[in-house]
């Protein structure tokens, strides 16, 4: 039943019943969730893997520099991680994943009955913090809670940005050849921290093509101030400008 550090548990293709009938059907699985348990217990292991393998994707390490190996390689939704082991402790590997990616998810289940651990696992951003003997049932429960969060926040996070590629243009109309080497232009520039000129006739756009320029740059977050220096007398633009004193 147990497996060894770093093997992966991928899940069984299944047959139809349907297909016995000459109806070929397809299921479309979704990608499941990918744990990585780390514990040099192989109890605990073998426990997890009991109860978790129908559900997700696991991963094991029996200590803390095999976990990170195995989160520099893999896409690992979630971390169950002791804290005392061979090697670095848990606090010290939490500390090192946050580091290397603080969206990563990490529950401590531990033996270790120690409030001043509990605290600071929780402000190095611990998901939460269980002491061993657990209730597998808590356990289940807390990992679909982290799972159901990423997928919310993956979801947020697709939304935004189509959002944002229907809108970067918003202001900009037509779809010709010319335009649509205009918009090329603006996402080429508008990541560099370059001074941009735009030069025209007045009416023709500049000042729009100049917020399209901010929406897709690494300053769209912030304030875009429009200066019209011609409505100001000269001996006044720098006081208006930097302000005076």
């Amino acid at each position: 039943m147990g497996r060894g550090p770093g093997e992966r548990k991928d899940p069984n293709g299944r047959v139809d019943p349907g297909e016995e009938r000459g109806v070929a059907i397809v299921e479309n699985h979704s990608v499941r969730a990918s744990i990585l348990v780390v514990d040099d217990d192989v109890g605990v292991r073998e426990s997890f893997e009991a109860v978790l393998a129908k559900d997700y994707d696991l991963y094991f390490a029996t200590q803390g520099v095999e976990a990170l190996r195995i989160l520099s390689t893999r896409d690992v939704n979630l971390v169950l991680l002791d804290v005392r082991m061979p090697g670095l402790d848990g606090i010290e590997v939490l500390r090192r994943i946050k580091e290397v990616n603080e969206r990563t998810d990490v529950i401590i289940v531990t033996a270790v009955k120690s409030l001043k651990t509990a605290v600071e696992a929780i402000k190095l951003g611990a998901f939460d913090y269980i002491t061993k003997p657990f209730d597998i049932h808590e356990i289940l429960a807390l990992i679909k809670r982290v799972v159901e969060k990423q997928e919310l926040m993956k979801e947020v996070l697709y939304l935004r940005d189509e959002v944002a590629r229907d809108h970067r243009f918003e202001n900009l109309v037509g779809r010709n050849a010319r335009m649509e080497e205009i918009y090329a232009l603006i996402t080429r520039i508008a990541d560099n921290n370059a001074t941009v000129l735009l030069s025209g006739e007045s009416g023709t756009g500049k000042e729009v093509l100049a917020r399209a320029i901010h929406q897709q740059s690494n300053r769209s977050h912030r304030p875009f101030v429009a200066v019209n220096c011609a409505a100001i007398p000269s001996e006044l633009l720098e006081s208006e400008l930097f302000g005076h004193e």
